[in-house]
């Protein structure tokens, strides 16, 4: 089914608030969803969930769909795969999962303290979590606090010089496998959609994660070119996925992530509703 005319046609489906590592609370994500003329925006927050009932209520305020979401951060092999899971239903089965989830950030966050201290910066976990403000404690939250205490100039020199993966104060992440981050969104009602996969994103690498269960591939996100997206859609397509895209913004006014600029289609939204009714219809969801 196609937009009607004179309704919103373009929906941004990957943003972030102050539940983990964007800059707004989640209100304020909705109300530039608004401005933009959005008809529908997902919240995909960092391993939470916190910012949804306040993103609902800005939502049938400002007469915007909202899709509960959470981006979970995983690994194929050797390699980091982010997952969205997108149209989550039960909550309460997901977030245990997150609180695990969490508190992995947590203790890396701890382990980054302890390497900068290590180094002669005397930065403390209370800065580190100051920063995140109750949400998933990430590495931004980190250079933000180190910003804060004048040790770098900005995220570009924080991540360069301690936070990157050849920084000097870098902890790798605990490990959550591809299959199980694609469990988790299909235990919560929700579709698993690999998160901008960009020039990685070929069919040797998207063959096992459908073999696997994933839904739907990010076809439109800010750090993809033209041949990404052109490659994507094609293979999105051929295995008969669901294509999804956003801004994945985390509150910039300018910049490449400005909430809306990848012009998603409402159409893929729907395509999605379709699939997830595909889902909850069939004989084995029942």
């Amino acid at each position: 089914m196609s937009a009607d005319a004179g309704r919103p046609t373009y929906v941004d489906l990957h943003t972030h608030s102050t539940a983990s590592d964007g800059t707004l609370a989640p209100e304020a994500v909705v109300d530039a969803a608004a401005r933009c003329g959005l008809a529908a925006l997902a919240l995909t927050d960092h391993d939470s969930i916190d910012g949804v009932p306040a993103a609902r209520a800005a939502g049938e305020r400002l007469g915007i769909r909202i899709i509960t979401g959470v981006e979970l951060s995983a690994f194929q092999e050797e390699h980091e795969v982010h997952v969205l899971a997108l149209h989550l239903t039960h909550l309460e089965t997901l977030e245990k999962r997150l609180g695990e989830l969490r508190a992995s950030r947590y203790r890396r966050a701890e382990k980054i303290v302890d390497k900068l201290n290590a180094l002669g910066i005397p930065l403390t976990l209370d800065e580190v979590l100051q920063q995140s403000n109750g949400g998933a404690v990430g590495r931004p939250h980190v250079a933000r606090a180190l910003i804060a205490r004048g040790v770098v100039h900005d995220f570009r020199d924080a991540f360069m010089r301690y936070l990157g993966g050849n920084g000097s104060a870098f902890v790798a992440k605990e490990r959550l496998s591809i299959e199980d981050a694609i469990a988790i969104a299909h235990e919560a009602g929700a579709l698993a959609i690999w998160a901008h996969p960009g020039d990685g994103g070929r069919r040797e690498k998207l063959e096992p994660l459908v073999a696997a269960g994933l839904d739907g591939v990010e076809v439109k996100h800010p750090s993809h070119s033209g041949e990404d997206v052109k490659r994507l859609q094609a293979l999105t397509d051929f295995f008969g996925l669901v294509p999804s895209g956003g801004s994945d913004w985390h509150g910039a006014s300018d910049g490449p992530r400005r909430l809306g600029i990848m012009n998603v289609p409402i159409e893929w939204l729907e395509r999605q509703d379709e699939k997830l009714a595909s889902l909850t219809s069939s004989p084995v969801a029942q």
